[in-house]
């Protein structure tokens, strides 16, 4: 009796050239495919952006945002140190670590600046690492404008579409008086790029009803609270009616969710305020702008009512 050996299928296998001295191959099964979206690495992933994105899209949108560097950072310097008041708090912050953290304006802490120095921390830590100078005064505000022109982007793209994002981004980063912000050294910049981060935290709140992103919103805007005081509540309404009415919740929820939000605006600002009116007056600088050496009747006074009421 004779057999025949099984036809091979050679469409679904591989011959393997044989090893030196053997006296013949073997046949092994195809390597499978790479998993979609491998093989190209991070790089590739992030200049191609969303799988469901057109191709255009993420080239435009580093183009955006290089465009937008270019803008705020071309000849910097020409301004010199900016708005000399908070660059000298920027020096003193390179030179006295409890400057830094009370915003002085000298480095023998005498007496702070008339804001909170949120934005004094990042221009000071700066200055220590780069060195005191124009660029180091300067330059992170530059990076804040990018940011919020990359987070507006988000913000927008979330509801609207790639197109929106990119036209709300450009207009937004030529905007005169936002190109003037971000080249200068007054607090704006940072309050600003805040308050873009909390309406993208509330955009992604609202799509899920998320109390953790709901928190971030409140987190943002108590540093922004820390950055420029009572300005950055004026936001607080429109963000939380945008979750009241729209969150997919009950509104039970809603409204704890809310809440909970709350709290962490008067965690993320109040934890600086208790620990400047608990630090000893005769060992911290005097709060500048204030009457009685308060942070909090700075915000409710000079930076708060009274430039409402116009009595400070």
């Amino acid at each position: 009796m004779t057999t025949t050996a099984p036809d091979v299928d050679q469409s679904d296998t591989i011959r393997l050239a044989p090893r030196p001295g053997s006296t013949g191959g073997r046949w092994a099964e195809p390597p499978p495919p790479p998993p979609p979206g491998r093989g190209h690495g991070r790089l590739g992933r992030l200049a191609r952006g969303p799988a469901g994105d057109p191709v255009w899209v993420r080239p435009a949108l580093l183009a955006l945002l290089a465009g937008t560097a270019l803008l705020y950072l071309w000849n910097l310097s020409a301004s010199g140190y900016g708005n000399s008041f908070y660059a000298a708090a920027t020096q003193s912050g390179s030179q006295s670590w409890k400057a830094l953290l009370f915003g002085s304006l000298d480095a023998g802490n005498a007496i702070t600046v008339d804001k909170p120095p949120a934005s004094l921390w990042i221009s000071g830590l700066s200055a220590r690492v780069f060195g005191f100078s124009s660029w180091s005064v300067l330059a992170p505000q530059a990076i804040e404008g990018v940011a919020a022109v990359g987070l507006l982007y988000a913000t927008v793209r979330r509801h609207a579409g790639a197109t929106a994002g990119l036209l709300a981004g450009a207009a937004f980063a030529l905007t005169p008086v936002a190109a003037l912000m971000f080249r200068f050294n007054n607090p704006d910049a940072l309050l600003v790029l805040l308050l873009v981060a909390a309406a993208y935290c509330t955009v992604r709140a609202t799509e899920r009803a998320s109390a953790r992103w709901l928190m971030l919103t409140g987190t943002c805007i108590g540093f922004g609270f820390l950055t420029k005081l009572a300005q950055a509540l004026l936001v607080v309404p429109a963000l939380g009616l945008a979750y009241l009415i729209a969150a997919p919740t009950g509104l039970r929820r809603r409204v704890l969710h809310l809440a909970g939000a709350a709290g962490a605006i008067v965690v993320s600002a109040g934890w600086y305020v208790a620990l400047v009116d608990l630090w000893p007056a005769a060992s911290r600088p005097y709060i500048g702008g204030s009457t009685d050496n308060s942070l909090l009747q700075l915000a409710l006074g000079y930076n708060g009512l009274g430039r409402i009421f116009g009595s400070s």
